[in-house]
């Protein structure tokens, strides 16, 4: 999928300021951005349910309105809102899908893979917020797509559910699939992306793989009591030692095990507990960085 030079406006607003970024098939490219930032216009547009006001877009070799018709044979999507009508009941609704699709998916092997296997019989208004999550991604992989477009696919999810949420999406990835995510839960985005597009006022503001966008910014983190002394800590490491965005202390200096204990050490004399000791910058860490480097200027 190719985006380039995307532009959406509504009126006099611009909510998507000349985009560009690909996603890959055999890949997890998630999406990220505060609140209005422009994401879902465009993948709106990517889906071909919105018009662009200029630029272009190339999804799976179509364009989203031109070959509208063809490309839906070809993507599936999970919206964060089904749709889905409430007295539905999972196992006949998943079993609509493929026979509309007709792709040689299985329904039941779809009810069991996303964990409704018990709930195959239950209405769609008798399910969690979690298990409607679980069936919309059902009714996204029914079409055996080489596009997924999945908005928030673990939102209300409980733990177990978003291990198995995550696997899914990977399998979909290793089976070629260009998996287009977009979430607000960079915990989750962090275990699974393998492309980060960050936008900020409509623009994308970040661009790439996890590695890149740590890039310069790799050290030594931990989290302790937030009266901890950095300058005297510093002087003990002999390295600058900074209060990071997310809360955290970084470290500036190769994360070696003599580090780590050097530190551990201080901190033990001083009665400070050592907490979510990293060696990378989180994913949390690096959207803070870079939307903070930004400002909200446009």
């Amino acid at each position: 999928m190719v985006v380039e030079d995307l532009v959406v406006s509504y009126g006099d607003l611009r909510a998507v300021d000349h985009a560009s970024f690909t996603a890959s098939h055999g890949e997890v490219t998630v999406i990220l951005g505060p609140n209005g930032a422009g994401k879902t216009s465009t993948i709106e547009v990517c889906e071909g349910f919105r018009v662009a006001s200029a630029g272009n877009v190339s999804v799976a070799g179509l364009d989203p309105i031109r070959d509208h018709a063809q490309l839906t044979r070809k993507m599936g999507v999970m919206l964060q809102g089904s749709g889905v009508y409430p007295s539905s009941r999972v196992h006949e609704i998943v079993r609509l899908y493929v026979d509309l699709y007709d792709k040689g998916a299985s329904a039941a092997a779809l009810v069991d893979q996303v964990g409704l296997g018990h709930r195959r019989g239950h209405s769609w208004k008798r399910l969690s917020g979690g298990e409607q999550q679980r069936l919309s991604l059902a009714l996204a992989l029914a079409a055996v797509p080489e596009v997924a477009f999945l908005d928030e696919p673990t939102a209300g999810v409980d733990v177990s559910g978003r291990q198995d949420i995550r696997r899914i999406v990977a399998d979909l990835a290793a089976t070629g699939c260009a998996v287009v995510l977009a979430t607000h839960e960079l915990d989750e985005a962090e275990r699974i992306a393998d492309r980060i597009v960050i936008f900020h006022h409509g623009r994308v503001v970040a661009n790439g793989t996890l590695a890149e966008l740590r890039a310069g910014n790799d050290g030594l983190r931990f989290s302790s009591s937030p009266a901890l002394d950095d300058r005297e800590l510093a002087r003990h490491l002999g390295a600058e030692v900074t209060r990071g965005a997310d809360g955290h202390f970084v470290v500036s200096a190769d994360p070696t095990p003599s580090l780590v204990a050097r530190l551990s050490q201080w901190l033990a004399d001083h009665s400070l507990p050592l907490n979510d000791l990293r060696t990378s910058e989180t994913l949390e860490a690096i959207f803070q960085r870079i939307v903070d480097s930004i400002g909200d200027g446009r």
